[in-house]
């Protein structure tokens, strides 16, 4: 097995690297980064069974009905509430995990923008997983739950083309191969 398809696996079933030690005192934020089929929910979860807040667009849809991809403005409205509870969260002391996918910079810049006058610096987790991995789950989505929405290999690998990964002069940065 490559060391690239073996990293995947590893993630796949929940064996990976803690994130830094937590020194500043301050609440945690983690930004999950990558393409649909990376592995970024089964690292968030992870997180979350450490005590993390998981925050989610997939599951914020799935609690409101939303089985298929929705519009531009309910996508902006369940933006505009985990922000807010974001905030909510990181004010109370929690520590959050943004299973989202930070596809694209500007989105990373937003969050980094929206934390800091609290002065939280998030941490950026890339998973740098192959489309031949990505691919490889895609298969094994069927959309019954909130973490499974469905994906054809077709999307998958048009989101794969599309990402930007992060880059070190983005902030702390972590990534997992």
């Amino acid at each position: 097995m490559s060391g690239a398809l073996q990293a995947a696996t590893s993630v796949a079933e929940g064996n990976f690297g803690p994130v830094a030690v937590n020194k500043t005192g301050r609440p945690r934020v983690v930004m999950m980064c990558g393409p649909g089929g990376a592995g970024k929910t089964t690292y968030a979860k992870g997180l979350e069974r450490e005590g993390w807040t998981r925050l989610s667009f997939e599951v914020e849809f799935w609690d409101r009905g939303i089985t298929t991809m929705p519009s531009a403005e309910v996508v902006a409205e369940v933006a505009a509430d985990l922000k807010a509870r974001l905030l909510s969260n990181v004010t109370a002391g929690d520590d959050v995990v943004l299973d989202f996918g930070f596809w694209f910079r500007r989105q990373r810049d937003e969050y980094r923008a929206l934390l800091a006058p609290h002065g939280i610096v998030p941490e950026t987790v890339y998973l740098a997983t192959s489309l031949e991995t990505i691919l490889s789950r895609v298969g094994d989505r069927h959309g019954r739950q909130a973490d499974d929405w469905p994906l054809t290999e077709q999307t998958a690998t048009e989101y794969f083309g599309r990402f930007e990964p992060p880059m070190p002069d983005e902030g702390p940065l972590e990534v997992v191969r």
